[in-house]
């Protein structure tokens, strides 16, 4: 198969040629590989692959299985495979490796996948961006200068890179949204519990995070989630396998009301400040849904920035803290010892001394503001707003500074700590994490689903998403509109993108 053949086509297309008898299983797995071989060198999206492995589970795929010898990418984070290292972007858990796969990898594996390999994300998916101290940085393939976002960020680069046509992703508070948004991709955030994560987890970050995938298609999106969709025996999510996904994409939805906000309430208490091609962008894809014949009306969500950040960064803080406890465990290091970034070691120590009361509180700030955009959404049945502050970043501008890391470091003389916090170091460290990306938490703390449209590209040749969320369990609803928007705006024209140029200075954007 030609590479030019193989990056032309999505999953479902490469299936389709494959179940018609116009390309082997075979053939479309060797130019997975070659391009990941020839390409990622560059690109640094992928931080192992397992070819031989995967050529082996190939030859058991039931050829009836809707994506039949399609190659994939899962995620260096939660995505276990029995015996294979996990390392979640950290030096720490460079050599671990898991006991047992992950319910969603067993999925994939049913579905037909062929995994290839795991995609490159920061330490334990702290932030917004994928560069990793243990491990190289992805690149974006629109500009190479320029940063593909986090903390799915080698999911994104390898797609939008052309090294698979969907690759697995997780979002905890715009992971999934984020690098889509910054590499030209479609992503869905699926409600909370629609994609299990045991049997390692039950629920990470109180459930906020949600695995699924970023797609240069809107129907693999679809496709995908019908596959991988359901609770599971001993979740805390008991909801039903469900049909349809890709099937609401046979029509476009009935007239929507769409509430469209700049995500003023949201970023303002955080410093945020909108660059402009950002704004066009969501009041093109404004305009655009008018045209369709939905009703668009201004309107702000009914959230408090501020307690929304400090609510999301108390339970992040308190989740790292137990996850550097268990990293303790699988290691037998003790976390004073562990191999973390600066910046992951500062914030633990932060998570140890937080009251449980204020978690508690925390959590329950979560529900009402749930409750509140369910009656939001009984007024409107969409909210389109950004996904970030501003297209895709320089890399290393969102890293914390030598002087930044030397500073958090003085957490670790005793009782600092404690202090910070009653010192008011939360709202702090909210403003420095979330000022670019402050849009994309509501979806997280609610549960509800949101997708990243990549409806925009500036005349400096980088593109940007537009967010749009729904309603709890309103995927069908939103995969068709976002069906809609793609057949009438041609974006897949955009993609894929060619393969990233030797030259990191090279391309228009820089």
């Amino acid at each position: 198969m030609e590479p030019r053949d193989y990056r032309a086509r999505d999953a479902l297309g490469l299936a389709e040629l494959i179940r018609r008898g116009e390309v082997s299983r075979g053939e479309v797995f060797a130019a997975a590989c070659r391009a990941i071989e020839a390409d990622d060198p560059g690109l640094g999206a992928v931080v192992r692959t397992r070819f031989e492995r995967a050529a082996d589970e190939g030859a058991r795929v039931d050829p009836a299985a809707p994506f039949a010898g399609v190659p994939t990418l899962t995620k260096d984070l939660l995505m276990a495979i029995a015996g294979e290292p996990l390392a979640s972007g950290s030096a720490a858990l460079r050599d671990w490796r898991p006991a047992e796969d992950a319910s969603l990898v067993t999925r994939l594996r049913a579905a037909g996948f062929a995994i290839l390999g795991q995609t490159a994300t920061p330490e334990l998916g702290l932030m917004g961006i994928t560069e990793p101290r243990a491990f190289p940085h992805p690149l974006n393939p629109w500009c190479p200068a320029r940063s593909p976002g986090g903390s799915s960020g080698g999911a994104a680069a390898a797609v939008a890179g052309g090294l698979v046509p969907l690759a697995m992703a997780g979002d905890g508070g715009g992971s999934i949204r984020i690098p889509a948004s910054h590499c030209g991709l479609f992503g869905l955030k699926p409600s909370r519990g629609r994609v299990p994560l045991g049997p390692q987890h039950a629920e990470v970050w109180q459930g906020a995070v949600v695995e699924h995938a970023l797609t240069r298609s809107v129907r693999d999106s679809a496709a995908l989630l019908d596959a991988i969709n359901g609770g599971e025996a001993g979740g805390p999510w008991p909801l039903p396998r469900e049909t349809g996904f890709l099937a609401a994409l046979e029509r476009p939805p009935a007239s929507l009301r769409v509430a469209v906000s700049l995500g003023e309430p949201l970023g303002a208490a955080l410093g945020t400040r909108l660059d402009p091609e950002v704004r066009r962008a969501v009041e093109e894809a404004a305009a655009l849904l008018e045209h369709l014949g939905h009703h668009v009306e201004w309107a702000e969500p009914p959230v408090d920035g501020a307690a929304l950040a400090d609510s999301y960064l108390t339970l992040y803080l308190g989740h790292l803290a137990a996850d550097l406890a268990w990293m303790s465990e699988q290691t037998g290091v003790s976390v004073a010892r562990l191999d973390i970034e600066p910046s992951t070691r500062a914030i633990g120590r932060l998570g140890r001394h937080l009251p449980a009361r204020d978690y508690e509180l925390a959590k329950r700030h979560w529900n009402r503001v749930a409750r509140d955009m369910a009656a939001f959404h009984r007024r409107f049945d969409l909210l389109l707003m950004p996904v970030a502050a501003t297209p895709a970043p320089q890399r290393g501008a969102l890293y914390p500074s030598r002087a930044r890391e030397r500073l958090m470091g003085l957490l670790a003389i005793p009782g600092v700590s404690r202090l910070a916090l009653r010192a008011g170091a939360l709202p702090r460290l909210a403003a420095d994490a979330l000022r670019m990306t402050p849009f994309t938490q509501l979806a997280n703390l609610t549960g509800q689903p949101a997708m990243s449209l990549p409806l925009h590209v500036t005349p400096d040749g980088l593109p940007v998403g537009v967010q749009a969320l729904g309603p709890m369990g309103d995927e069908r609803r939103l995969l068709a509109l976002a069906a809609q928007l793609e057949a009438e705006s041609d974006w897949g024209r955009h993609l894929p993108r060619s393969p990233t140029a030797d030259d990191e200075t090279s391309g228009k954007a820089g």
